[in-house]
This record gives C-alpha cells, structure tokens and sequence, in this order.
C-alpha cells in the first residue's frame, strides 16, 4: 500500500523527498506563497501551481483514508471484514471504488431481496445459479411460503431474482468492467421537453444533440445542465448508441460473462436472462447514468473554474499605469458622469458630476470643468468606465486633451473595464473607506485606481463578481471561490504589497495574514506613522513570529533604512546578504542593482546548511532587480473613432481592442461599442489551437477583423486572422446532422470533431455563424449584463 506520500510524488512525477517535506512545511502552517518563495531547497523547486496540485490531492487522500478506516471498522463490526476484502479496501485508489467495494455491507434500508432472504430464498438462490438444468417450477414450489408473502412460484422466484440482482449490482469489480465499457461508448442524449420550443429557443442547439458522455466540452456540458434545470432538455445516457435492437445493451453480456453465465434455452438459465437484464436495467443503468453525468458536471465546473482562475489571474497580472494623478469618469447618460480624482498614492482628492450628454447636452461647460480640475490636481491619466456612455464619454476627454495640449502635453486617457465596480461601491468595505460618499462616486474612484494598480483595487472586489468566467453561477461555488482566493493570493504575494500603501483588503492577501491581522495592521500604521522596517511588524497587535515569517518577505518598505527591506529578500537571508556584500568588500546598498558586479559572483561558493543554491540564486536575481513588478507593460488599446455602435460596424473592418474574457471555445473582446464579439477559436490563429489562452489572454490588446455582426441579436464575430475571407465566416449554416440528429451543431462542436479529424483546414473552416448562434455563447452574454 503506497504512501499519500509516494501517490503524490507519482502523480506530480516528482521526488517522494520533495512531496515528504512540502506536506510537513504545510502541516506546520506554512502558506503556497512562502513555500513557494521561501522554502526551495525542501520543496525541490516546486513552483506555486504544482503545491496547489499537491495541496489539493492532499486533501483527497486524507480524506480517501479517512473513509476507509471507516469503512474497514464497519466491515469488521459484521464479522465479514476478510483478508481478501481489506488489502482491496487498503489499495483503493479512489473514493467510487471504495464506495463500490463497501456497497454489499453499507447498512441500508430493507430491500426486496432482504425481504426474501429473510422469507429463507436464500437457498433457492444459489442452487439456480449453479444448477442451470433443474426443473425451475418443481424447485421453486419447495420454497412456497404463505405466511412470509410468497404464496406461489411466481412470487418465489422474483424474490429469488431481487437476491441475485443486488448481488449482481452490488459486485465492486462488474461495475469497474461496466463502467470502462460505458467509458468508451456511452453517449449523452439531449432532447428538447415537449412544448418547450419556443420557452427554450436559446437552447436549441441541444433539442436533437448527442455526443460520446465522457468527452462533452466544459461549455457544452454546462449549457446542457443549465437547460435541464430550466425545464427546456431532457438529458440522458444510451450506453450502445450502435446497437442494433432498442433498449438492448452491451452491459448485460458483460454480466453475464463476469458470473460465468453461459444461458442456454433450459427454464433455469432463460429465468437467469431475466435476472441479469433486471440487473442492467433496473439496478446498475440508472445509477451509472447518475453517475456519470454528475462526472460530466464535475470535469465541466473544474474546467470552467479554471478558466475563470486563469482569466482572474491575468486580470490581476495586468501591467499598472503607476503612480500618477488619475481621473475617474464614471459614465452615464441622463446621471451624468461621476468624476472622482485620486493622487498618484491613490488618495481621493476630488469629486464632482457634470452633464455632457443627453438630455442636459453641457458639453462646453463639462469640457472646462474637467480642464480647471485637472490643472489643479496635476493629472496625468484620464481613466474611462467602459459602461454606458462610455464611447460619448471618451469623446468628451479627446477633446480635453486637445484643449489642454500645450499645458499638459502628456495628459492621456485609457478606456478601463468597470467589471465588479458597482459590486464594491456598494460593499461595507467602500462604504467604510468613504462613509460621505454617494455610491456612483465611489465608482468612479474605483476605476480611477484600478487604472494605477489593477490589483491593488481588484482585491477589494469578490473574485466571482468581476465577471471573467464561463458559466460561473452553475458551478459549485465553494470551489469557485476557493480556487479564485488562491489566484488572487499567487498574484499579491508574486507582485508583492508596499506595507506603508497597501489597504487592509490587499494586506489581507498576503501569506500568513488574514483580515484581523491586516486591519491590525493599518491601526498600527494609522497610530505610529509610516514603518520603517520589517522588524515593526512584530509590534502589531497578534502579529506573531509564525505569520512575520510567513508575511515580511512579501512586504515592502520603500526608502527603509535597511535597503533590503524594500525587496523580496526575505530577512531570515539578512546576514547571508551581508556576507555577500563583505565578501565582495562592498556595503548592501552599494551590492544592490549593481548587475556588472553581481554577475561575476559564483552562487555555489556561498551555499550553507541553512540555505542551498535556489535560494541563493533566487538572492542574487532579486538584489540585482530589487523590488522589480514582474507585471508586463503598460499598454492600451485605441478604439475606432465614430465607431461606437453595433450598427456603426462595417464587415472587413480592422479594428483594436481589448480581450475582456478567455472561453474553452474562444477569446471576447472590447472593440468599443458596448458589446464584447467573439473571436472564435478557429479564428485565432492560423495554426491549430486545442487551448484559446495559449494565443490570447485576458488584458491582451488585439487587432481584429469583424466578419459579422447580427445587430437585432446583438452579436459580433470577429477574427485575429486579419486575412481570414468574409466567405469562410458566412458560409452556409449548419445543416442537421444525420447521424448524431443535432441541428445546428455548436462552435465548439465543431471544433472539437476537426481536432478528431486532425485537419488544421477544417478547423478554419467552422462558420462564424455557428459561433455566434449557440446557446452557450447566448447564455454567455446574459450572464456578462
């Protein structure tokens, strides 16, 4: 019996060593991000995805054990628990088959074939299933019982049928063959519930749809489910979609030949037939469908929590503008537009609204408002909600920039997605930050930072609200947020948090805090003025040695005394820096950022038992860069002008714009007119693409090609194949397919059969149409409003 130890070790491929001490160093209440960071030489350089993997199966396994000692004492309390039976326990390696083998002694309520046993059918049993030429009547009128309500043969031999069949169904090793033949064949079938046309029209890729139930895309999967729950589908499993006679099925020849049942024509074994169909239809084909569309759901949510983790994470990872003077135009039509200012430290410094568009139409007076504001706040950046009004907004601020270009020459404004910003305005935490301020001002704000660091802002908001997922409200949303809290805690501690800046939403994210200690933290700050060194850290109230270790290296302190405390070197390596700097007959500070020096030092010569060669290589990295933001540059995208509507969009029109969200079956992106358009994921690149975020990510600023635009359903098709030919995108749309009956097949469908079919052609030629006209990317849309 493998160790949680080795099964991790082989399912990572890595050392059982490295697998022995991560688990310790997590144990001892070590957080991902130091472990990661901090602690290279135990883990064996195991970077913060793999301990997420290993924390994770971590958890199964112990869990998985866990159960089982259950199970094995359950088993042993019967008396039935035999040697055979326990090295099966012990060498499960999952949770369904350590359910499966504990099936025949899990304590139930009393069934028909307990019922019969009970009635002494027990006997009649067993002598059928191995005397197959008996006289079936003449054996079963031996076991007639009035009085225990089996008052004929009839009745005796059902009872006798419900024994076997639970036995049957309930044998660990049959389900295992089953379910390896239902892995292979099985297809899940959709069909459209009577009457539900027209309730479920944006369903109605899935009316006739049926595709192999183990290989149905995470999109697919879950627009499927969302219409069986609104009453529209109807889902279930053919386990021989190719087998030539209705309800017949392969299963029961597996049954049968797992027993041993040769079936002749004699009574007993044409009775056994009866017994063995039962047990498919009645026992085993229910739960297995159950089963298996609960693993289609499981794969699906994993797969769409991973790509809003991945989304998440190159929101978060999105370059900052930096410290500038920053504007916030919050837009609105008949509101008006919420103006908020910020320093470059992202203090609120002003606010007020004005009137540009309709119905009011100041457009003059706005113009000169947000001249004189912006003289006397010496901004820098103009940051612009991508909401309603958005695009009449951005004209205003061209117009700004104009007016003002020979007093502000380098006076620029950026179009910033307002995603989750109305979910924090309304939130206790704005509401604490400005108790005196309206809601749609603390919006404006909010875009005003995010403009100068996306994540310090987009902490304050719950992950899930910002909006950058599949189908997020059909997964489980415990998981969702515990895989999204790790993305934004990865991030935090990979850019690194400035201790005297950062609010206590932000503070809270990094290792070894939580939202206690990080409000402790600003009290500090607020009550005993800026720290000057790490070491203060430990005079915050509950603040101890375990999360100082865990937190200071993520934490920065900008013109310290000690240099090092504004970089990642973390303070435990304090005096190995230092004899590095002696080494070299140089001070710390004059070591730092000195990359001519730096690198002729030979890392191996200053390797100790306390710290090995990652970590001093990760040393010399960092005092060559100190406190470098490993976020890419800043940059923006410029939006057409007089491009603002959808019906302002003309085919074959190259366009910027910014991918707002990352799918399975493509990339959306922002091209300005109030309405995100697919790129499909044939229409990323030339080159085949089994992965869209391998090509694009969220953040990106992409050229695109509009290939169609269906303003009454209000929907974009646009390609990043710039020379991509209208023809391709607007060929004929799907015809019904004959073999599997699904009319108008979706995108990804498509897709996924070109991958089959291995042609990188086919793939270029899946019609936009279909890209636009299926239910996902429907459901899709009404979940971004």
């Amino acid at each position: 019996m493998l160790s949680i130890a080795q099964i991790i070790a082989q399912e990572l491929n890595v050392r059982e060593q490295q697998v022995s001490d991560t688990i310790a160093l997590l144990d001892d209440g070590s957080t991902v991000p130091f472990v990661a960071r901090y602690r290279k030489e135990a883990t064996g350089g195991l970077d913060d995805a793999q301990l997420r993997t290993l924390d994770s199966r971590l958890g199964y396994l112990r869990e998985l054990a866990e159960r089982r000692q259950v199970i094995l004492s359950s088993i042993e309390t019967q008396g039935k628990l035999t040697p055979a039976l326990q090295q099966a326990i012990n060498t499960a390696d999952s949770k369904t088959r350590l359910e499966d083998l504990y099936l025949p002694y899990k304590p139930k309520r009393r069934t028909k074939g307990q019922i019969a046993i009970e009635a002494g059918l027990l006997p009649l049993a067993d002598f059928l299933l191995t005397n197959r030429q008996a006289d079936l009547e003449s054996k079963a009128a031996e076991f007639v019982n009035a009085e225990a309500g089996f008052g004929d043969t009839k009745a005796v031999l059902d009872g006798a049928r419900f024994i076997l069949m639970e036995r049957f169904a309930e044998d660990a090793d049959l389900l295992q063959k089953i379910r390896k033949h239902l892995s292979q064949q099985a297809v899940l079938e959709s069909r459209m519930v009577k009457g539900k046309e027209k309730e479920g029209a944006k369903f109605r890729d899935y009316f006739e749809h049926t595709e192999a139930i183990t290989k149905v895309p995470s999109h697919r999967a879950l627009a499927m489910l969302r219409g069986r729950n609104e009453g529209v589908l109807s889902l279930s499993m053919n386990a021989d979609p190719k087998a030539e006679v209705a309800q017949s099925s392969y299963c029961v020849v597996i049954i049968a030949d797992h027993f041993n049942l040769k079936l002749s024509d004699s009574s007993v074994d044409q009775w056994l037939k009866t017994v063995v169909t039962a047990t498919w239809r009645i026992k085993i084909a229910l739960q297995m469908e159950t089963e298996f569309i609960s693993q289609m759901r499981e794969r699906a949510e994993a797969e769409a929590i991973n790509v809003f983790a991945r989304n998440l994470g190159d929101l978060l990872m999105a370059a900052p503008a930096g410290a500038k003077a920053t504007m916030g135009l919050d837009p609105g039509l008949r509101t008006g537009v919420k103006v908020a200012i910020v320093d470059n430290t992202g203090k609120f410094v002003a606010h007020t609204t004005i009137f540009p568009h309709a119905p009011q139409n100041v457009w003059d007076k706005s113009i000169r408002t947000l001249a004189n504001l912006i003289k006397m706040h010496k901004v820098d950046i103009i940051a612009i909600g991508n909401g309603t009004a958005s695009r009449e907004t951005d004209k205003l601020a061209a117009e700004v920039i104009s007016f003002m270009k020979e007093t502000h020459p380098s006076l620029t404004k950026v179009m910033v997605s307002e995603a989750g910003a109305s979910v924090y305005s309304a939130s206790e935490l704005a509401s604490e930050e400005f108790p005196n301020l309206d809601v749609s001002i603390r919006g404006a704000v909010s875009i005003a930072r995010r403009l100068q660091d996306p994540l310090a802002e987009l902490v304050k908001i719950e992950p899930k609200s910002i909006g950058v997922g599949q189908y997020q409200h059909d997964v489980s949303q415990s998981q969702l947020s515990s895989s999204l809290e790790a993305v934004v805690e990865d991030c935090v501690n990979g850019v690194g948090v400035d201790l005297n800046m950062a609010s206590a939403p932000l503070l809270a994210q990094v290792a070894g805090l939580n939202k206690t200690l990080a409000k402790n933290v600003v009290s500090y700050r607020d009550e005993n003025g800026q720290f000057e060194s790490r070491k203060q850290l430990l005079k915050v109230a509950r603040l101890g040695p375990k999360a100082y270790e865990q937190a200071a290296g993520f934490l920065r302190i900008r013109h310290a005394k000690n240099p090092l405390d504004g970089s990642a070197v973390h303070p435990e390596a304090y005096k190995l820096v230092e004899t590095i700097a002696k080494a070299k007959q140089q001070t710390v500070e004059q070591l730092m950022g000195n990359s001519e020096l730096l690198a002729q030092l030979n890392a191996a010569e200053f390797v100790t038992e306390e710290f090995g060669l990652p970590t001093i290589t990760d040393i010399l990295a960092e005092l060559d860069k100190p406190g470098r933001d490993p976020r890419g540059e800043f940059k923006t995208a410029s939006f057409k002008e007089g491009v603002e509507e959808l019906k302002d969009l003309k085919l074959e029109m190259i366009l910027e714009g910014v991918v707002t969200n990352v799918t399975n079956f493509g990339a959306f992106v922002d091209v300005g007119v109030h309405q995100d358009g697919l790129v499909h994921i044939s229409s990323l690149t030339d080159k085949f693409v089994s992965d869209p975020h391998t090509i694009v990510k969220a953040g990106d600023v992409v050229k695109v090609k509009v290939m169609e635009v269906d303003v009454e359903r209000r929907r974009i098709a646009l390609s990043m194949r710039l020379d991509e030919p209208l023809q391709a995108a607007n060929k004929s749309k799907p015809q019904s397919n004959a073999k599997t009956g699904s009319a108008h097949k979706p995108s990804g469908a498509k897709h996924a059969a070109n991958k089959h079919n291995g042609g990188q052609r086919k793939q270029n030629k899946a019609p936009a149409n279909a890209a636009m006209g299926n239910a996902f990317a429907d459901a899709f849309a009404k979940l971004k409003k």
